[in-house]
């Protein structure tokens, strides 16, 4: 009789979690929100277990550069209600990044996620600015290149490949 493989779980206490940071400058918002959901959920590591929270903090400088493809800038609704009658309220993609852009990458992220307390749990370590700065320096986060991980380029470099396109 063959020996039997047992399935590695990943217990609480052996976790190890790592500080990213994510520079969303001229990124597409729904490609860097699927990275960002994986390394909350710890979907990259080997040691993943859907039950436990093995993820990573995620800090994401320059929200307020992200970027959209199509018509979504002006089409694109963000509702929420007050909860008595008559309280929908909508703004626009380009009313939410003037007012909040943090919001936009976080409400792109939860809807990426599970809908279950770990997930609520888990979307704590995302944390979100709309300039360059942050004050996780202390976490000394490692920079992660997002582009080369969903295989895209980002605005900028198709900018400057077309300009380059130009001038030859």
């Amino acid at each position: 009789m063959a020996p039997s493989t047992k399935t590695y779980v990943a217990k609480p206490t052996d976790r190890e979690r790592n500080w990213l940071l994510v520079d969303a400058n001229g990124l597409t918002l729904g490609r860097v929100a699927t990275q960002i959901a994986d390394m909350l959920r710890g979907k990259r590591k080997p040691e993943y277990t859907p039950h436990i929270d093995t993820g990573d903090f995620v800090v994401v400088v320059n929200a307020e550069k992200i970027h959209v493809t199509g018509n979504k800038r002006a089409d694109k609704r963000y509702y929420r209600h007050s909860g008595y009658p008559g309280g929908l309220r909508s703004r626009t993609f380009e009313e939410m990044l003037a007012r909040r852009p943090e919001e936009i990458l976080r409400l792109a992220v939860k809807g990426m996620m599970p809908r279950n307390r770990l997930a609520r749990k888990q979307l704590t370590k995302l944390k979100i600015y709309a300039g360059p700065e942050h004050p996780h320096v202390a976490q000394k986060p490692q920079p992660l290149d997002v582009a080369s991980v969903t295989g895209r380029s980002s605005t900028s470099d198709r900018e400057a490949a077309g300009s380059a396109k130009e001038t030859a």
